[in-house]
Protein backbone atom coordinates (compact mmCIF):
# COMPACT_ATOMS: atom_id res chain seq x y z
CA UNK A 1 0.00 0.00 0.00
CA UNK A 2 1.25 3.50 -0.79
CA UNK A 3 0.15 7.12 -0.76
CA UNK A 4 -0.68 8.36 -4.23
CA UNK A 5 1.49 11.07 -5.73
CA UNK A 6 -0.11 14.52 -5.65
CA UNK A 7 -0.39 14.66 -9.45
CA UNK A 8 -2.25 11.34 -9.60
CA UNK A 9 -4.56 12.39 -6.77
CA UNK A 10 -5.31 15.64 -8.61
CA UNK A 11 -6.18 13.76 -11.80
CA UNK A 12 -8.47 11.42 -9.86
CA UNK A 13 -10.19 14.47 -8.38
CA UNK A 14 -10.41 15.90 -11.89
CA UNK A 15 -12.26 12.77 -12.95
CA UNK A 16 -14.90 13.52 -10.30
CA UNK A 17 -15.19 17.27 -10.82
CA UNK A 18 -14.24 17.88 -14.47
CA UNK A 19 -16.33 15.81 -16.85
CA UNK A 20 -16.28 18.25 -19.77
CA UNK A 21 -15.70 21.96 -20.52
CA UNK A 22 -19.09 22.82 -19.04
CA UNK A 23 -17.90 21.42 -15.69
CA UNK A 24 -14.95 23.79 -15.76
CA UNK A 25 -17.21 26.73 -16.62
CA UNK A 26 -19.53 25.83 -13.75
CA UNK A 27 -16.75 25.63 -11.16
CA UNK A 28 -15.07 28.85 -12.27
CA UNK A 29 -18.29 30.87 -12.42
CA UNK A 30 -19.28 29.56 -8.99
CA UNK A 31 -15.92 30.71 -7.63
CA UNK A 32 -16.50 34.14 -9.16
CA UNK A 33 -19.90 34.40 -7.49
CA UNK A 34 -18.45 33.29 -4.15
CA UNK A 35 -15.84 36.06 -4.57
CA UNK A 36 -18.60 38.69 -4.72
CA UNK A 37 -18.43 39.39 -8.45
CA UNK A 38 -20.98 41.82 -9.90
CA UNK A 39 -20.09 41.06 -13.52
CA UNK A 40 -18.83 37.76 -14.99
CA UNK A 41 -17.64 37.19 -18.55
CA UNK A 42 -17.06 33.74 -20.07
CA UNK A 43 -15.17 33.17 -23.33
CA UNK A 44 -15.07 29.85 -25.17
CA UNK A 45 -13.23 28.56 -28.20
CA UNK A 46 -14.06 25.25 -29.85
CA UNK A 47 -16.76 24.58 -27.25
CA UNK A 48 -14.20 25.06 -24.44
CA UNK A 49 -11.91 22.33 -25.69
CA UNK A 50 -9.34 24.86 -26.89
CA UNK A 51 -10.00 27.77 -24.52
CA UNK A 52 -12.11 28.66 -21.49
CA UNK A 53 -11.63 32.08 -19.93
CA UNK A 54 -13.69 33.37 -16.98
CA UNK A 55 -13.19 36.96 -15.84
CA UNK A 56 -14.82 38.65 -12.87
CA UNK A 57 -14.69 41.84 -10.82
CA UNK A 58 -14.85 40.10 -7.43
CA UNK A 59 -12.57 40.47 -4.44
CA UNK A 60 -9.64 38.91 -6.29
CA UNK A 61 -6.55 37.31 -4.73
CA UNK A 62 -3.15 38.45 -3.57
CA UNK A 63 0.06 36.59 -4.47
CA UNK A 64 -0.12 34.23 -1.49
CA UNK A 65 -3.79 33.27 -2.02
CA UNK A 66 -3.23 32.72 -5.75
CA UNK A 67 -0.63 30.11 -4.86
CA UNK A 68 -2.73 28.49 -2.14
CA UNK A 69 -5.72 28.26 -4.48
CA UNK A 70 -3.83 25.65 -6.52
CA UNK A 71 -3.32 23.35 -3.55
CA UNK A 72 -5.85 20.61 -2.85
CA UNK A 73 -8.33 21.32 -0.06
CA UNK A 74 -7.25 24.96 0.24
CA UNK A 75 -10.44 26.94 0.78
CA UNK A 76 -11.62 30.18 2.33
CA UNK A 77 -15.20 28.90 2.63
CA UNK A 78 -15.01 26.69 5.73
CA UNK A 79 -12.69 26.16 8.70
CA UNK A 80 -14.22 23.21 10.58
CA UNK A 81 -16.62 20.36 9.83
CA UNK A 82 -19.33 22.30 11.67
CA UNK A 83 -19.13 24.96 8.95
CA UNK A 84 -20.62 22.46 6.49
CA UNK A 85 -23.98 22.87 8.23
CA UNK A 86 -25.71 25.67 6.40
CA UNK A 87 -22.74 26.51 4.18
CA UNK A 88 -24.01 29.24 1.84
CA UNK A 89 -21.23 29.34 -0.75
CA UNK A 90 -21.30 27.37 -4.00
CA UNK A 91 -17.88 25.86 -3.41
CA UNK A 92 -16.25 24.74 -0.18
CA UNK A 93 -14.05 21.69 -0.86
CA UNK A 94 -11.03 23.41 -2.42
CA UNK A 95 -10.59 20.75 -5.11
CA UNK A 96 -11.82 22.43 -8.28
CA UNK A 97 -8.85 24.64 -9.24
CA UNK A 98 -6.08 22.07 -8.64
CA UNK A 99 -8.17 19.41 -10.41
CA UNK A 100 -8.68 21.64 -13.45
CA UNK A 101 -5.04 22.74 -13.46
CA UNK A 102 -3.89 19.10 -13.44
CA UNK A 103 -5.54 18.39 -16.83
CA UNK A 104 -4.93 21.66 -18.70
CA UNK A 105 -2.64 24.56 -19.42
CA UNK A 106 -3.88 26.85 -16.70
CA UNK A 107 -3.38 30.53 -15.80
CA UNK A 108 -4.56 32.74 -12.94
CA UNK A 109 -4.33 36.49 -13.14
CA UNK A 110 -5.69 38.23 -10.03
CA UNK A 111 -5.55 41.37 -7.96
CA UNK A 112 -7.08 42.04 -4.56
CA UNK A 113 -6.51 45.81 -4.51
CA UNK A 114 -6.62 46.86 -8.16
CA UNK A 115 -3.00 48.03 -7.99
CA UNK A 116 -0.72 45.03 -7.59
CA UNK A 117 -1.54 41.66 -9.02
CA UNK A 118 -0.10 38.24 -9.71
CA UNK A 119 0.01 35.93 -12.69
CA UNK A 120 0.52 32.18 -12.22
CA UNK A 121 1.00 29.67 -15.08
CA UNK A 122 0.49 25.93 -14.55
CA UNK A 123 0.88 23.06 -17.01
CA UNK A 124 -0.57 19.67 -16.14
CA UNK A 125 -0.58 20.53 -12.43
CA UNK A 126 3.03 21.82 -12.36
CA UNK A 127 3.59 25.51 -11.60
CA UNK A 128 5.82 26.96 -14.33
CA UNK A 129 5.89 30.68 -13.52
CA UNK A 130 4.78 33.27 -10.95
CA UNK A 131 4.92 36.85 -12.10
CA UNK A 132 3.74 40.24 -10.95
CA UNK A 133 0.93 41.74 -13.00
CA UNK A 134 -1.02 44.97 -13.24
CA UNK A 135 -4.74 44.62 -13.49
CA UNK A 136 -8.04 45.79 -12.06
CA UNK A 137 -9.47 44.19 -8.92
CA UNK A 138 -10.84 40.73 -9.68
CA UNK A 139 -9.73 37.44 -11.19
CA UNK A 140 -9.28 36.00 -14.67
CA UNK A 141 -8.73 32.27 -15.07
CA UNK A 142 -7.74 30.84 -18.44
CA UNK A 143 -7.91 27.13 -19.22
CA UNK A 144 -6.32 25.97 -22.48
CA UNK A 145 -6.10 22.54 -24.08
CA UNK A 146 -8.37 20.76 -21.59
CA UNK A 147 -7.36 17.10 -21.11
CA UNK A 148 -4.22 17.60 -23.23
CA UNK A 149 -2.34 15.19 -20.94
CA UNK A 150 -5.18 12.66 -20.64
CA UNK A 151 -6.00 11.88 -24.29
CA UNK A 152 -8.40 9.09 -23.31
CA UNK A 153 -10.56 11.67 -21.51
CA UNK A 154 -10.31 14.15 -24.38
CA UNK A 155 -11.41 11.49 -26.84
CA UNK A 156 -14.80 11.29 -25.08
CA UNK A 157 -15.61 14.98 -25.53
CA UNK A 158 -18.57 15.65 -27.81
CA UNK A 159 -18.88 17.85 -30.89
CA UNK A 160 -18.13 21.55 -30.49
CA UNK A 161 -21.80 22.55 -30.75
CA UNK A 162 -22.78 20.02 -28.05
CA UNK A 163 -20.08 21.15 -25.65
CA UNK A 164 -21.01 24.79 -26.28
CA UNK A 165 -24.67 24.13 -25.46
CA UNK A 166 -23.65 22.41 -22.22
CA UNK A 167 -21.49 25.37 -21.20
CA UNK A 168 -24.29 27.83 -22.00
CA UNK A 169 -26.65 25.75 -19.86
CA UNK A 170 -24.17 25.80 -16.96
CA UNK A 171 -24.02 29.59 -17.07
CA UNK A 172 -27.79 29.88 -17.52
CA UNK A 173 -28.44 27.91 -14.33
CA UNK A 174 -26.07 30.09 -12.31
CA UNK A 175 -27.47 33.27 -13.86
CA UNK A 176 -30.86 32.28 -12.46
CA UNK A 177 -29.42 32.10 -8.95
CA UNK A 178 -28.11 35.67 -9.07
CA UNK A 179 -30.21 38.04 -11.17
CA UNK A 180 -28.32 40.98 -9.62
CA UNK A 181 -25.07 39.90 -11.35
CA UNK A 182 -24.31 40.63 -15.02
CA UNK A 183 -23.40 37.58 -17.11
CA UNK A 184 -21.93 37.40 -20.59
CA UNK A 185 -20.81 34.42 -22.66
CA UNK A 186 -19.14 34.40 -26.07
CA UNK A 187 -18.26 31.38 -28.18
CA UNK A 188 -15.68 31.78 -30.93
CA UNK A 189 -16.30 35.52 -30.79
CA UNK A 190 -20.09 35.24 -31.01
CA UNK A 191 -22.22 36.46 -28.09
CA UNK A 192 -24.55 33.72 -26.84
CA UNK A 193 -25.58 35.24 -23.50
CA UNK A 194 -25.77 38.88 -22.53
CA UNK A 195 -27.66 39.34 -19.26
CA UNK A 196 -27.51 42.74 -17.56
CA UNK A 197 -28.22 42.94 -13.82
CA UNK A 198 -31.94 42.53 -13.09
CA UNK A 199 -34.08 43.76 -10.23
CA UNK A 200 -36.55 40.88 -10.46
CA UNK A 201 -36.04 37.24 -11.35
CA UNK A 202 -38.61 37.41 -14.15
CA UNK A 203 -36.42 40.04 -15.86
CA UNK A 204 -33.49 37.62 -15.78
CA UNK A 205 -35.76 34.92 -17.24
CA UNK A 206 -36.66 37.26 -20.10
CA UNK A 207 -33.03 37.99 -20.86
CA UNK A 208 -32.17 34.28 -20.86
CA UNK A 209 -35.12 32.79 -22.74
CA UNK A 210 -37.03 35.71 -24.21
CA UNK A 211 -40.35 37.34 -23.46
CA UNK A 212 -42.33 34.60 -25.22
CA UNK A 213 -41.23 32.00 -22.64
CA UNK A 214 -41.31 34.37 -19.67
CA UNK A 215 -44.90 35.39 -20.39
CA UNK A 216 -46.07 31.77 -20.03
CA UNK A 217 -44.83 31.59 -16.42
CA UNK A 218 -46.83 32.17 -13.25
CA UNK A 219 -45.22 33.23 -9.96
CA UNK A 220 -44.90 30.61 -7.22
CA UNK A 221 -44.82 31.84 -3.63
CA UNK A 222 -45.72 29.49 -0.81
CA UNK A 223 -44.53 28.81 2.71
CA UNK A 224 -45.27 26.00 5.13
CA UNK A 225 -43.38 25.68 8.38
CA UNK A 226 -39.66 26.20 7.82
CA UNK A 227 -39.83 25.69 4.04
CA UNK A 228 -40.44 28.51 1.58
CA UNK A 229 -40.92 27.81 -2.14
CA UNK A 230 -40.64 30.56 -4.74
CA UNK A 231 -40.09 30.67 -8.48
CA UNK A 232 -42.21 30.10 -11.55
CA UNK A 233 -44.59 27.47 -12.93
CA UNK A 234 -45.74 27.41 -16.53
CA UNK A 235 -49.38 27.98 -17.43
CA UNK A 236 -50.96 24.57 -18.11
CA UNK A 237 -52.11 25.64 -21.58
CA UNK A 238 -48.47 26.13 -22.62
CA UNK A 239 -47.20 22.77 -21.31
CA UNK A 240 -45.88 20.46 -24.03
CA UNK A 241 -44.63 16.84 -24.17
CA UNK A 242 -41.07 18.00 -24.82
CA UNK A 243 -38.84 21.03 -24.43
CA UNK A 244 -39.74 21.84 -20.84
CA UNK A 245 -37.31 23.67 -18.58
CA UNK A 246 -36.92 22.19 -15.10
CA UNK A 247 -34.68 23.78 -12.48
CA UNK A 248 -34.47 23.27 -8.72
CA UNK A 249 -32.42 25.46 -6.36
CA UNK A 250 -31.91 24.76 -2.66
CA UNK A 251 -30.67 27.65 -0.54
CA UNK A 252 -29.55 29.35 -3.75
CA UNK A 253 -27.63 26.29 -4.97
CA UNK A 254 -28.69 24.52 -8.21
CA UNK A 255 -29.26 20.80 -7.73
CA UNK A 256 -30.50 17.86 -9.75
CA UNK A 257 -33.54 16.32 -8.09
CA UNK A 258 -36.08 14.60 -10.34
CA UNK A 259 -38.28 13.88 -7.32
CA UNK A 260 -38.71 17.58 -6.55
CA UNK A 261 -39.61 18.25 -10.19
CA UNK A 262 -42.01 15.30 -10.12
CA UNK A 263 -43.65 16.76 -7.02
CA UNK A 264 -44.01 20.07 -8.83
CA UNK A 265 -45.62 18.32 -11.79
CA UNK A 266 -48.03 16.60 -9.40
CA UNK A 267 -49.38 20.08 -8.63
CA UNK A 268 -50.71 20.15 -12.21
CA UNK A 269 -53.13 17.27 -11.63
CA UNK A 270 -56.32 17.77 -13.65
CA UNK A 271 -54.90 20.80 -15.49
CA UNK A 272 -52.59 19.33 -18.15
CA UNK A 273 -53.02 16.56 -20.65
CA UNK A 274 -51.26 13.30 -19.70
CA UNK A 275 -47.73 13.37 -21.09
CA UNK A 276 -47.37 17.16 -21.12
CA UNK A 277 -44.41 18.52 -19.14
CA UNK A 278 -44.73 22.08 -17.81
CA UNK A 279 -41.65 24.19 -17.19
CA UNK A 280 -40.71 24.78 -13.53
CA UNK A 281 -38.15 27.05 -11.89
CA UNK A 282 -38.30 26.41 -8.14
CA UNK A 283 -36.26 27.96 -5.32
CA UNK A 284 -36.43 26.15 -1.99
CA UNK A 285 -35.30 27.96 1.14
CA UNK A 286 -35.10 26.09 4.44
CA UNK A 287 -32.80 26.06 7.48
CA UNK A 288 -29.24 24.92 6.85
CA UNK A 289 -29.50 22.03 9.29
CA UNK A 290 -32.47 20.60 7.35
CA UNK A 291 -30.43 19.87 4.22
CA UNK A 292 -27.01 18.34 3.51
CA UNK A 293 -25.25 19.72 0.42
CA UNK A 294 -22.06 17.66 0.90
CA UNK A 295 -23.29 14.51 -0.83
CA UNK A 296 -21.93 14.85 -4.38
CA UNK A 297 -18.39 15.60 -5.66
CA UNK A 298 -19.72 18.33 -7.98
CA UNK A 299 -22.30 19.56 -5.44
CA UNK A 300 -25.14 18.65 -7.80
CA UNK A 301 -27.29 16.88 -5.22
CA UNK A 302 -28.70 17.57 -1.78
CA UNK A 303 -30.15 15.35 0.93
CA UNK A 304 -33.18 16.56 2.90
CA UNK A 305 -33.87 15.64 6.49
CA UNK A 306 -37.59 15.25 5.66
CA UNK A 307 -37.83 14.55 1.94
CA UNK A 308 -41.54 13.74 1.91
CA UNK A 309 -42.41 17.02 3.63
CA UNK A 310 -40.39 18.94 1.04
CA UNK A 311 -42.10 17.17 -1.86
CA UNK A 312 -45.55 17.76 -0.36
CA UNK A 313 -44.93 21.49 0.08
CA UNK A 314 -43.54 21.81 -3.45
CA UNK A 315 -46.69 20.18 -4.87
CA UNK A 316 -48.90 22.50 -2.82
CA UNK A 317 -46.87 25.54 -3.90
CA UNK A 318 -47.26 24.79 -7.59
CA UNK A 319 -50.94 24.00 -7.27
CA UNK A 320 -51.55 27.25 -5.39
CA UNK A 321 -49.89 29.20 -8.21
CA UNK A 322 -52.42 27.78 -10.71
CA UNK A 323 -55.48 28.71 -8.64
CA UNK A 324 -55.77 32.53 -9.07
CA UNK A 325 -57.70 33.79 -12.05
CA UNK A 326 -54.63 35.54 -13.42
CA UNK A 327 -53.42 32.01 -14.27
CA UNK A 328 -55.85 32.19 -17.22
CA UNK A 329 -54.21 32.42 -20.62
CA UNK A 330 -53.85 36.03 -21.78
CA UNK A 331 -54.61 37.25 -25.29
CA UNK A 332 -52.12 39.85 -26.44
CA UNK A 333 -50.43 41.91 -23.77
CA UNK A 334 -49.53 40.54 -20.37
CA UNK A 335 -50.35 42.15 -17.08
CA UNK A 336 -54.11 41.67 -16.68
CA UNK A 337 -55.01 40.48 -13.20
CA UNK A 338 -58.34 39.48 -11.72
CA UNK A 339 -58.89 39.94 -8.03
CA UNK A 340 -58.05 36.81 -6.07
CA UNK A 341 -60.36 34.54 -4.11
CA UNK A 342 -59.09 33.89 -0.63
CA UNK A 343 -60.05 31.86 2.42
CA UNK A 344 -62.97 33.03 4.50
CA UNK A 345 -62.80 36.59 3.25
CA UNK A 346 -65.59 38.07 1.17
CA UNK A 347 -65.07 36.95 -2.40
CA UNK A 348 -64.63 39.90 -4.74
CA UNK A 349 -64.58 39.97 -8.52
CA UNK A 350 -62.87 42.47 -10.85
CA UNK A 351 -63.92 46.04 -10.31
CA UNK A 352 -64.64 45.40 -6.63
CA UNK A 353 -67.93 43.64 -7.40
CA UNK A 354 -69.00 41.07 -4.78
CA UNK A 355 -69.36 37.59 -6.21
CA UNK A 356 -73.06 37.52 -5.28
CA UNK A 357 -73.74 40.16 -7.93
CA UNK A 358 -73.21 37.47 -10.53
CA UNK A 359 -76.07 35.49 -9.01
CA UNK A 360 -79.40 35.88 -10.81
CA UNK A 361 -81.48 36.27 -7.63
CA UNK A 362 -79.28 38.83 -5.90
CA UNK A 363 -81.17 42.06 -5.11
CA UNK A 364 -78.97 44.91 -6.29
CA UNK A 365 -79.38 47.66 -3.72
CA UNK A 366 -76.29 49.72 -4.46
CA UNK A 367 -76.19 51.47 -7.83
CA UNK A 368 -72.38 51.59 -7.66
CA UNK A 369 -72.35 47.84 -8.27
CA UNK A 370 -74.63 47.01 -11.20
CA UNK A 371 -74.99 43.33 -11.96
CA UNK A 372 -72.12 42.31 -14.19
CA UNK A 373 -73.40 42.03 -17.80
CA UNK A 374 -72.83 38.68 -19.49
CA UNK A 375 -73.07 37.85 -23.19
CA UNK A 376 -72.94 34.55 -25.06
CA UNK A 377 -71.36 34.47 -28.52
CA UNK A 378 -71.44 31.61 -31.03
CA UNK A 379 -73.48 29.69 -28.43
CA UNK A 380 -70.10 28.68 -27.01
CA UNK A 381 -68.35 31.56 -25.26
CA UNK A 382 -69.45 33.79 -22.37
CA UNK A 383 -68.02 37.30 -22.21
CA UNK A 384 -68.02 39.75 -19.34
CA UNK A 385 -66.21 42.98 -18.57
CA UNK A 386 -63.67 43.27 -15.80
CA UNK A 387 -61.99 46.34 -14.39
CA UNK A 388 -58.94 45.67 -16.58
CA UNK A 389 -60.39 44.18 -19.74
CA UNK A 390 -62.64 41.39 -20.98
CA UNK A 391 -62.84 37.79 -19.75
CA UNK A 392 -63.91 35.13 -22.26
CA UNK A 393 -65.14 31.82 -20.87
CA UNK A 394 -65.46 28.60 -22.87
CA UNK A 395 -68.74 27.22 -21.53
CA UNK A 396 -67.88 23.56 -22.11
CA UNK A 397 -64.40 23.81 -20.56
CA UNK A 398 -65.76 25.88 -17.67
CA UNK A 399 -68.54 23.40 -16.90
CA UNK A 400 -66.08 20.53 -17.28
CA UNK A 401 -63.86 22.08 -14.57
CA UNK A 402 -66.86 22.68 -12.29
CA UNK A 403 -68.20 19.14 -12.74
CA UNK A 404 -64.78 17.58 -12.25
CA UNK A 405 -64.34 19.24 -8.86
CA UNK A 406 -67.94 18.38 -7.90
CA UNK A 407 -67.51 14.75 -8.90
CA UNK A 408 -64.22 14.37 -7.02
CA UNK A 409 -66.06 15.46 -3.86
CA UNK A 410 -68.93 13.09 -4.63
CA UNK A 411 -66.66 10.11 -5.26
CA UNK A 412 -64.98 10.55 -1.89
CA UNK A 413 -68.21 11.45 -0.06
CA UNK A 414 -71.81 10.28 -0.14
CA UNK A 415 -72.34 10.57 -3.87
CA UNK A 416 -74.91 12.77 -5.59
CA UNK A 417 -78.73 12.63 -5.47
CA UNK A 418 -79.93 10.84 -8.60
CA UNK A 419 -83.07 11.29 -10.66
CA UNK A 420 -85.18 8.11 -10.81
CA UNK A 421 -86.62 7.48 -14.24
CA UNK A 422 -90.34 6.71 -14.66
CA UNK A 423 -89.43 4.58 -17.66
CA UNK A 424 -86.01 2.96 -17.21
CA UNK A 425 -83.56 3.18 -20.12
CA UNK A 426 -82.38 0.03 -21.87
CA UNK A 427 -79.04 0.30 -23.67
CA UNK A 428 -76.79 -2.17 -25.47
CA UNK A 429 -73.02 -2.29 -24.97
CA UNK A 430 -70.14 -4.30 -26.40
CA UNK A 431 -68.43 -6.96 -24.24
CA UNK A 432 -65.45 -4.65 -23.40
CA UNK A 433 -67.91 -1.91 -22.45
CA UNK A 434 -69.86 -4.29 -20.20
CA UNK A 435 -66.59 -5.15 -18.47
CA UNK A 436 -65.92 -1.42 -17.98
CA UNK A 437 -69.38 -1.00 -16.43
CA UNK A 438 -68.70 -3.86 -14.00
CA UNK A 439 -65.30 -2.43 -13.11
CA UNK A 440 -66.71 1.06 -12.44
CA UNK A 441 -70.18 0.16 -11.15
CA UNK A 442 -69.69 1.77 -7.74
CA UNK A 443 -68.28 4.97 -9.23
CA UNK A 444 -71.10 5.14 -11.78
CA UNK A 445 -73.63 4.84 -8.99
CA UNK A 446 -71.94 7.58 -6.98
CA UNK A 447 -72.38 10.04 -9.85
CA UNK A 448 -76.02 8.99 -10.31
CA UNK A 449 -76.15 6.03 -12.71
CA UNK A 450 -77.89 2.98 -11.21
CA UNK A 451 -77.28 0.22 -13.75
CA UNK A 452 -78.63 -3.33 -13.68
CA UNK A 453 -77.72 -6.18 -16.07
CA UNK A 454 -80.68 -7.18 -18.25
CA UNK A 455 -79.94 -9.84 -20.84
CA UNK A 456 -77.12 -10.52 -23.24
CA UNK A 457 -75.47 -7.21 -24.05
CA UNK A 458 -78.26 -5.07 -22.60
CA UNK A 459 -78.43 -3.18 -19.31
CA UNK A 460 -81.22 -1.23 -17.61
CA UNK A 461 -80.61 2.24 -16.17
CA UNK A 462 -82.94 3.15 -13.30
CA UNK A 463 -81.45 6.48 -12.16
CA UNK A 464 -79.38 9.16 -13.87
CA UNK A 465 -77.63 12.36 -12.77
CA UNK A 466 -78.96 15.76 -13.79
CA UNK A 467 -76.01 18.19 -14.08
CA UNK A 468 -77.83 20.66 -16.37
CA UNK A 469 -81.19 21.00 -18.19
CA UNK A 470 -79.80 19.85 -21.56
CA UNK A 471 -78.24 16.70 -20.18
CA UNK A 472 -78.65 13.66 -22.43
CA UNK A 473 -78.25 10.76 -19.98
CA UNK A 474 -78.16 7.98 -22.57
CA UNK A 475 -75.58 9.70 -24.75
CA UNK A 476 -73.44 10.64 -21.75
CA UNK A 477 -73.40 7.08 -20.40
CA UNK A 478 -72.59 5.58 -23.80
CA UNK A 479 -69.70 7.98 -24.37
CA UNK A 480 -68.47 7.63 -20.79
CA UNK A 481 -68.42 3.82 -20.93
CA UNK A 482 -66.80 3.88 -24.37
CA UNK A 483 -64.02 6.12 -23.05
CA UNK A 484 -63.50 3.93 -19.98
CA UNK A 485 -63.36 0.78 -22.10
CA UNK A 486 -61.08 2.29 -24.73
CA UNK A 487 -58.68 3.88 -22.27
CA UNK A 488 -59.11 7.34 -23.81
CA UNK A 489 -58.23 8.93 -20.47
CA UNK A 490 -55.62 6.29 -19.72
CA UNK A 491 -52.85 8.77 -18.93
CA UNK A 492 -54.36 9.55 -15.53
CA UNK A 493 -52.52 7.77 -12.74
CA UNK A 494 -55.27 8.11 -10.15
CA UNK A 495 -58.34 5.96 -10.91
CA UNK A 496 -60.82 8.33 -9.27
CA UNK A 497 -59.38 11.35 -11.09
CA UNK A 498 -59.51 9.48 -14.38
CA UNK A 499 -63.15 8.58 -13.89
CA UNK A 500 -64.10 12.09 -12.73
CA UNK A 501 -62.35 13.69 -15.72
CA UNK A 502 -64.05 11.32 -18.15
CA UNK A 503 -67.49 11.92 -16.65
CA UNK A 504 -66.98 15.70 -16.51
CA UNK A 505 -65.99 15.80 -20.16
CA UNK A 506 -69.06 13.84 -21.28
CA UNK A 507 -71.61 15.39 -18.93
CA UNK A 508 -70.66 19.05 -19.34
CA UNK A 509 -72.63 21.62 -21.33
CA UNK A 510 -71.59 21.40 -24.95
CA UNK A 511 -70.39 24.06 -27.34
CA UNK A 512 -73.42 25.13 -29.32
CA UNK A 513 -75.85 24.99 -26.38
CA UNK A 514 -77.60 28.33 -26.06
CA UNK A 515 -77.76 29.46 -22.42
CA UNK A 516 -80.13 31.97 -20.89
CA UNK A 517 -78.93 34.77 -18.60
CA UNK A 518 -79.47 32.82 -15.39
CA UNK A 519 -77.61 29.78 -16.72
CA UNK A 520 -74.66 31.89 -17.85
CA UNK A 521 -74.54 33.70 -14.52
CA UNK A 522 -74.76 30.47 -12.53
CA UNK A 523 -71.96 28.88 -14.56
CA UNK A 524 -69.69 31.88 -14.13
CA UNK A 525 -70.31 31.95 -10.38
CA UNK A 526 -69.46 28.25 -10.06
CA UNK A 527 -66.35 28.62 -12.21
CA UNK A 528 -65.00 31.61 -10.32
CA UNK A 529 -65.33 29.75 -7.02
CA UNK A 530 -63.69 26.55 -8.32
CA UNK A 531 -60.28 25.53 -7.04
CA UNK A 532 -58.57 25.84 -10.43
CA UNK A 533 -60.93 27.99 -12.51
CA UNK A 534 -58.62 28.80 -15.41
CA UNK A 535 -58.05 25.26 -16.72
CA UNK A 536 -60.15 22.32 -17.84
CA UNK A 537 -59.15 18.70 -17.25
CA UNK A 538 -57.41 18.36 -20.64
CA UNK A 539 -54.92 21.17 -20.10
CA UNK A 540 -56.89 23.62 -22.22
CA UNK A 541 -57.88 27.04 -20.86
CA UNK A 542 -61.43 27.47 -19.59
CA UNK A 543 -61.00 31.23 -19.60
CA UNK A 544 -58.81 33.67 -21.53
CA UNK A 545 -58.13 37.34 -20.89
CA UNK A 546 -58.17 40.31 -23.24
CA UNK A 547 -56.64 43.26 -21.40
CA UNK A 548 -58.04 46.76 -21.91
CA UNK A 549 -54.52 47.95 -22.76
CA UNK A 550 -54.42 45.49 -25.66
CA UNK A 551 -57.79 46.72 -26.96
CA UNK A 552 -56.58 50.30 -26.83
CA UNK A 553 -53.39 49.36 -28.63
CA UNK A 554 -55.32 47.59 -31.40
CA UNK A 555 -57.58 50.62 -31.88
CA UNK A 556 -54.70 53.09 -31.83
CA UNK A 557 -55.64 54.71 -28.53
CA UNK A 558 -52.18 54.33 -27.03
Amino acid sequence: MQVLPAQVADQIAAGEVVERPASVVKELVENALDAGARAIRVELEDGGKTLIRVSDDGQGMDREDAGLALQRHATSKIRTAADLIGVATFGFRGEALPAIASVSRFEIEASADGVTGTHVRVTGGKVEAREDAVRQRGTTITVRALFFNTPARRKFLRATATETRAAVEAVTVLALTRPDVAFGLTSDGRALLDCPPAVQLIDRVRSLWGREVADTLLPVSHREGPLEVNGFAQRPAQARPAGRKGYVFVRGRPIRDPFILRAGEAGYRSTVAPGDRPSLVLFLDLPGDAVDVNVHPAKLEARFRDKFFVEKVVEEAVRASLAPLNAATPLGAIGYRLSGIGGDQEVMLPGGMPLELFAADHPVADSRYPRAPLMQVFDTYILFQTESGVAIVDQHSAHERVLYEDVMRQLTGDGVPAQRLLLPLTLDFSPPELEAIDAHRELLQRVGFEIEPFSGRSVVIHTVPNPHPRFDAARCLQELVSDLAGGRFGGWQNRLERFAATYACRAAIKAGNRLDADEMRGLVVRLLTATLPAHDVHGRPSMVQLPKDELERRFGRT
